[in-house]
């Protein structure tokens, strides 16, 4: 598989188990599965210069995917997160950190601290593993991301659901007011520079390349 083959094929698998299942006749469960045998199969026929697509070749990419953003069961997959379909995400509570990261615009801070953290064109709220991560993701929406800090440990007390949805991201359905501030800057902390691909920086690109 060429890079450029590798390229197209993350873009459609991220597309088609994000965002439009049914462009390519397939069936997604409630939690957002689909069989990769149709799914490798659906591809090849519409997309004649992935002809060689096989089902172990889908399974290969999400399993080397780094930021953990597919999971493969037996003979199905979904992604871990970024939806836009309506899917009840499933993920694993028992491996969340105390405190969990979201990046915001200046102009959004003073709502989300008084009305709290609610999805706009995802189904489910993003949350980072740390600072440096939240400011990272940030920086496709913003020249200088704030961060707020989620009290993940009293949130998950008060039956607030947040999921591991991959090593550096985690899914909550929404995020009261009384459990989100404004985080505090580590010691010493560098803004990381814009992330680029080929020369392009990824504030350029698509939301569905950003992560």
């Amino acid at each position: 598989m060429s890079e450029e083959e590798l390229a197209a094929l993350s873009r459609i698998l991220a597309g088609v188990l994000r965002h439009f299942p049914e462009k390519f006749d397939l069936d997604m469960d409630l939690n957002g599965w689909v069989d990769i045998r149709d799914l490798a199969a659906s591809i090849k026929a519409r997309k004649r210069s992935l002809h060689w697509l096989r089902p172990h070749h889908l399974k290969a990419i999400a399993e080397t995917d780094t930021k953990g953003r597919y999971q493969v069961r037996e003979n199905m997959i979904r992604a871990t997160y970024g939806h836009s379909v309506d899917v009840d995400l499933d993920h694993p509570s028992d491996d969340v950190p105390p405190s969990l990261y979201y990046p915001a615009t200046q102009e959004e801070v003073d709502m989300l601290l008084e009305s709290g953290i609610t999805p706009t064109d995802r189904r489910y709220v993003h949350l980072s593993l740390t600072f440096l991560d939240a400011y990272t993701a940030g920086v496709h929406r913003t020249e200088d991301p704030q961060i707020l800090e989620v009290d993940a440990a009293a949130a998950l007390l008060a039956d607030v659901y947040i999921g591991r949805a991959g090593p550096t991201v985690f899914v909550a359905r929404g995020i009261p007011p009384d459990f989100v501030s404004i985080a505090a800057t580590p010691e010493g902390f560098v803004p990381p520079p814009p992330p680029t691909m080929e020369g392009v920086s990824k504030r350029e690109r698509p939301p569905e390349e950003d992560d």
